[in-house]
């Protein structure tokens, strides 16, 4: 008997994304599931995470019990069929329905659920933009920056990734740094004639050259009336500011 098909472990796959940044994260939750990283396929904005762990073996163990007993029973009849054989009945009139009964059943195909489909993004891993999220996209179009609207978004979506074409509008350091700033961020491509529309987003305490993680290529000096691509986390709404504070993930200058 071949021992090595019994002891095979097969795997169930899944592939998830997360933005470039919390890979760890996303990493963190999915092994404490069980599962383990296979491979990391980088992007521009998102990172493709391939993942297995071992499927469960119950079935299969159920089958070389039942495969035992069956080859039991099988062996029975046949030694019964030839007694019979010599004795009363010739081989010619044999019935095949009897041995058809006899055969053991075919034990389900593992090959066709070796690999499981691939899951849905997990509601953390979307990133919420303009077009994909009715609520950001009416977000954006306030044009109260103190809105009660912006800070229950905040509340609701802390730690989530959005995206949306922004610009900045102010810039200055941080508590008197050097090297350290808050940039101010609006919706939309930056305007000296009229007021751009939505919360009155933050980076704050960033460093312009490591903190920002830029895609594409690297400005040599950013500032106000920079248009950028904006992807980043959120964190939280100030009421007493009315900022809106977020952590950059990937930015790109448009």
């Amino acid at each position: 008997m071949d021992k090595t098909a019994d002891t095979e472990i097969t795997y169930e796959t899944k592939t998830v994304r997360a933005v470039r940044g919390m890979e760890s994260r996303t990493i963190k939750k999915w092994e404490g599931e069980g599962w383990e990283v296979v491979s990391q396929t980088p992007g521009k904005i998102k990172t493709e995470i391939s993942l297995r762990r071992p499927k469960p073996t119950t079935r299969r163990l159920l089958w070389i019990v039942g495969g035992g007993v069956a080859t039991i029973a099988l062996a029975t009849i046949i030694t019964i069929g030839v007694i019979n054989e010599k004795n009363t009945v010739p081989a010619e009139t044999a019935s095949p329905a009897s041995s058809e009964a006899a055969a053991p059943t075919e034990p389900p195909s593992l090959e066709a659920t070796d690999t499981a489909p691939t899951s849905p993004p997990e509601p953390d891993d979307i990133v919420l933009t303009p077009e994909n999220s009715p609520e950001f996209a009416a977000l954006l179009a306030l044009t109260d920056t103190c809105s009660s609207d912006i800070a229950a978004f905040a509340a609701a979506h802390r730690g989530q990734t959005i995206s949306f074409p922004g610009s900045i509008v102010a810039m200055g350091p941080h508590d008197g740094a050097t090297t350290r700033y808050d940039i101010l961020i609006n919706a939309g491509d930056f305007s000296e004639t009229f007021s751009q529309p939505g919360p009155s987003f933050q980076f704050r305490d960033e460093n312009t050259v490591s903190d920002l993680q830029f895609v594409g290529s690297v400005p040599d000096t950013i500032g106000v009336g920079t248009n950028l691509g904006v992807t980043a986390e959120v964190d939280r709404f100030e009421e007493r500011s009315c900022l809106f504070l977020l952590e950059p993930v990937a930015t790109a200058v448009r």
